[in-house]
């Protein structure tokens, strides 16, 4: 993933409002109405968040007749966890090294006695 895409997802992640509405999302489409239901903000409030998300890859609009759902992009979501889970895997990595490294000396006692 482009540093520039990884920077406007977790920018656009930063905020509790999106985070919720990703949440939501993850059930499955929804209106713009259904996704401000929660909240104690306006619809346009509500449809600037989405824009963000849009803008961030996270999100779709479709048209369906007088409807207009929201969706959620999963595969851009996988390359977040993608990304991350490269790091995790790698600090995992270096502490187990440092759990052998600690656990030496202990072995090293056992083994005199």
């Amino acid at each position: 993933m482009a540093d520039d895409s990884l920077d406007k997802a977790f920018a656009a992640l930063a905020d509790p409002v999106r985070r919720a509405i990703v949440a939501r999302l993850s059930r499955g489409p929804a209106t713009l109405s259904e996704l401000a239901e929660p909240f104690d903000i306006t619809l346009q409030a509500v449809s600037k968040h989405i824009t963000v998300l849009e803008a961030a890859g996270l999100v779709w609009r479709t048209r369906d007749a007088q409807r207009r759902p929201v969706h959620l992009d999963a595969a851009a979501l996988e390359r977040l966890t993608s990304w991350i889970d490269r790091y995790r895997l790698e600090a995992e990595a270096r502490y187990r090294q440092l759990d052998a490294l600690l656990a030496a000396p202990q072995r090293m006692k056992e083994k005199e006695s």
